[in-house]
Order: structure tokens, then C-alpha cells, then sequence
């Protein structure tokens, strides 16, 4: 039977493990509702790429995804894009399943 200290820190590893790869999903989700937008948006090649990570840095300023979906939001507006909240949410949704089936298959 495994001692005390031996569970705990393998409950401890399975955490950070946890961690580590619901960062990559969130991540992954960011890039990949940052290049639907890209296009969305009239960008191409290295510029919808480019984009897709200014998506995935504004996820870096504050706790959450509101601060994706202010972004998102506000370069519609900028754009002229019509955009609902609702449909960027289910967009969003969409993008997480897909990221989440992209990192456990990697």
C-alpha cells in the first residue's frame, strides 16, 4: 500500500498535469477562434496568423475568457464585422472541443 507522502504527490503530479494541459486547450482554443476571426476579418496567410496570436495574448490579461471576448468583440465593431456575443460564445465552444480533441491526440 502506498504511504501518505506517495498518494499525495501523485495527486500533486495528476493536478499539475491537469493544469498544463487545460492551459494547452485554452490556448489552442484561443488560436483557433483567432484565425476564424482572422478570416472573419479579411486577414491572410502570416497576418491571420499574426492576429491569431494577439487572440491568444489578450487571454494573458485577465483571469477568464472575457478578456478574449472584449477583444474579439471590439475588432468586429472596429470592423464593421456583425458579430453577436451569443454566436462568438458558440464559436468558442465549438474551437474548445476541437482544441481539446487536437492536444489529447498529440
Amino acid at each position: 500500500m502506498a504511504s501518505f507522502s506517495e498518494r499525495e504527490q501523485a495527486f500533486e503530479n495528476k493536478f499539475k498535469h491537469d493544469a498544463e494541459l487545460r492551459f494547452k486547450i485554452i490556448a489552442r482554443r484561443n488560436k483557433l477562434v483567432g484565425l476564424w476571426a482572422a478570416e472573419l476579418l479579411g486577414h491572410t496567410g502570416e497576418k491571420a496568423d499574426e492576429y491569431a496570436k494577439s487572440v491568444v495574448a489578450a487571454d494573458f490579461e485577465k483571469p477568464g475568457h472575457d478578456d478574449v471576448i472584449e477583444k474579439l468583440m471590439g475588432d468586429f465593431q472596429a470592423a464593421k464585422v456583425e458579430m453577436s456575443e451569443h454566436r462568438l460564445l458558440k464559436k468558442m465552444e465549438e474551437m474548445l472541443d476541437e482544441a481539446q480533441r487536437q492536444v489529447t491526440t498529440e
